[in-house]
């Protein structure tokens, strides 16, 4: 009886696996036209926090001019790359200028992030293209947004945003509700992170 019930549910995940093979080409998409910005607090302390948002307020008013008119997410990496010792002295001194002495590291990376949920939008789980900042040694919660095209929380208004993606990205990200086709997404993209 057990071996049927797992079959039924591997049937069903299948059935919405086909079904939803669209769905999965705009999250994949997706994944592959953006820059994500992820900065990691020391820790989880308030102090900690407050000083993850004045870094991230920093970095996003400064640094969201190098990416106008940049013609696509491999430009982004570009320009990130060719800024990031300026992006790191940036959070450095914003760091310092709060009374913080932690250092602080920026890198591109590919990193791996779950589905977020937002009022307005959604982003799917999957491997991503980042700039990370680590600020002392990491261990705090993290804060995130899309550096390019610029959708970060708070910054980008619906239109923006439109304009930002190309059409099945946006119905993508624009949910009115809970989609069970981004769980599927997750425990796809969980499943294939195991053998990268």
């Amino acid at each position: 009886m057990k071996k049927y019930i797992h079959l039924l549910v591997l049937s069903i995940m299948l059935a919405g696996m086909i079904l939803s093979l669209p769905f999965f080409n705009s999250c994949e998409e997706l994944t592959e036209d953006v820059l994500r910005v992820h900065i990691l607090a020391n820790s989880d302390s308030a102090a900690d926090q407050s000083l993850k948002l004045s870094v991230r307020d920093r970095i996003v008013s400064e640094c969201s001019d190098y990416y106008d008119g940049c013609g696509g997410k491999e430009e982004a990496l570009d320009i990130t790359q060719a800024h990031l010792d300026e992006i790191e002295s940036l959070a450095r001194e914003e760091i310092r200028s709060r009374g913080f002495r932690y250092p602080v590291h920026a890198e591109v990376s590919e990193m791996y992030f779950n589905t977020r949920y937002y009022d307005d939008f959604t982003m799917p789980a999957g491997w991503y293209d980042s700039l990370r900042l680590t600020i002392g040694s990491g261990g705090g919660q993290n804060w995130w947004c899309v550096m390019y095209p610029s959708l970060c929380v708070g910054a980008a208004s619906e239109s923006e945003m439109k304009d930002s993606l190309d059409d099945g990205e946006y119905k993508v990200v624009k949910t009115d509700k809970y989609d069970f086709r981004f769980k599927i997404v997750e425990y796809w993209e969980s499943f294939r992170s195991w053998f990268r």
